[in-house]
């Protein structure tokens, strides 16, 4: 299928985003606006995935234990980032009518295509990583299986994501809202059985200085900051909304803008209900007892049923922890595929390229769940959480510098005031990344 070459752009390739799903969702231009609305929703809730998935628990698990509600606020910047960060990503899909890979690959010589598309997969192992460690604690929490078992057995969602693309870009946007539902209904379980302090929880939402002046709680809240914002959903943001079929011209760009828009803020707000209830459930079980040192998947686990007193509390728990590794599988499926496609115009067969994939990610962390248990598996999700932090960057500023250019976006570019946010929150990112990659080596050194 081709394109028109858009303005400002070196024509380098012909063929759309995810050619399978290309404009398949059809939005009529005379729709009323709760039709559109509708038609536009399921994008923002397959970014949203990224927001919520096992990667993030282990920093909010370890942040509501130790220092209570106080990092709420650290949650809610994060996700105002994020909104800003996809609604970027979503205007330079809509626009350009490219991915931010094959933005890339028409901007960039090859040599820094070449390095951009080695970042990107890295990341996207790690992404892929977490997954199959968060999929294989909660399947050892739920059954007892042991850890190795359940890595090995995540390598059979590959016949279920090829399953869903098959049936349709709507039906894999309905199985994604089903397992966020079920997220959002276990932890709002959690939070009436944890009782949480109301007051307390409304003045976490404020930021205080005290983040920024304790060591020890900058560190978690920097990690809450790189586990939230994930590079490879800027990729595929930028690709899933070019799924809906509208009116090319400057009116459909417009309109197809303002209700992307619409539909990835309102799913990021649910991803940031998901991460705040987590560490509000932390914060009201562990803080301030004996277990306030919990930082570990397993340990909250096997303690908030005997803490909340609550019988469903761990099952739950695990529950929702499943249901988030096997949605994060379908969006790094996705985003795996749109980045190959994207830097390099290299088609593999669906099958073959998330194989690969994943036997990246089962390779290391069946290793390690043989040989150090629950406690190495739990280091190899922080270290791949590490590693998601230090891609991001390589991600956020070609995506800004995009659609900052005038020639580039038309009409649509960012305002000035938008420009002056996403360069502030791009350097917030380098520079905390920075810090965390420094943190993180003099740790592993001793220093």
């Amino acid at each position: 299928m081709s394109e028109t070459p858009e303005r400002g752009w070196r024509r380098v390739r012909n063929s759309v985003s995810l050619p399978e799903s290309h404009a398949s969702v059809r939005v009529g231009a005379h729709d009323p606006f709760w039709r559109k609305l509708i038609a536009f929703s399921g994008p923002g809730l397959l970014v949203a995935v990224g927001y919520m998935d096992p990667g993030n628990w282990a920093t909010d698990i370890a942040g509501g234990a130790k220092y209570g509600y106080r990092l709420l606020s650290v949650i809610l910047i994060s996700n105002l980032c994020a909104m800003i960060l996809q609604h970027l990503a979503l205007k330079l899909g809509i626009v350009t009518r490219r991915d931010l890979a094959q933005a890339c690959r028409d901007h960039y010589p090859a040599k820094v295509n070449f390095v951009l598309w080695i970042l990107c997969e890295i990341a996207i192992a790690a992404c892929d990583l977490a997954e199959v460690i968060g999929s294989a604690i909660a399947l050892n929490l739920l059954f007892g299986l042991p850890l190795v078992w359940g890595v090995l057995i995540t390598a059979v969602d590959v016949m279920v994501v090829l399953l869903l693309q098959n049936w349709g870009f709507r039906a894999l946007e309905a199985v994604v809202v089903t397992l966020i539902l079920t997220i959002g209904g276990c932890f709002a379980y959690e939070l009436v059985a944890s009782r949480p302090d109301a007051v307390q929880v409304m003045g976490g939402l404020v930021p205080t200085p005290e983040i920024v002046m304790d060591p020890g709680m900058l560190y978690i809240a920097i990690g809450i900051i790189g586990a939230t914002v994930m590079p490879h959903n800027l990729y595929l943001h930028s690709s899933v909304v070019q799924t809906r079929a509208f009116t090319r011209d400057d009116h459909g760009k417009g309109m197809a803008i303002r209700f992307a828009t619409i539909d990835s803020n309102v799913s990021l707000s649910a991803a940031f209900f998901i991460n705040a209830t987590i560490l509000i459930l932390s914060a009201a079980a562990f803080h301030g007892t004996s277990h306030q040192d919990v930082a570990d998947i397993n340990d909250a686990y096997h303690l908030l049923t005997p803490v909340l007193g609550a019988p469903l509390a761990s099952a739950a728990f695990a529950i929702a922890l499943l249901a988030s590794g096997q949605n994060s599988t379908i969006t790094g499926t996705l985003a795996g595929q749109i980045v190959m496609e994207g830097f390099l115009d290299l088609r593999l067969r669906p099958w073959l390229r998330r194989l690969v994939t994943r036997l990246i990610a089962i390779v290391p962390a069946a290793i390690v769940a043989a040989v150090s248990g629950p406690r190495g598996i739990g280091e190899l999700l922080i270290l791949s959480q590490v590693i998601l932090s230090l891609q991001l960057s390589f991600a956020v500023v070609p995506l800004v510098r995009f659609t900052n250019d005038g020639e580039k976006m038309g009409r649509f570019v960012n305002s000035s005031r938008l420009k002056i946010v996403a360069w502030v929150v791009t350097a917030l990112i380098l520079v905390l990344n920075a810090y965390l990659l420094v943190v993180t080596v003099a740790e592993w050194l001793g220093v």
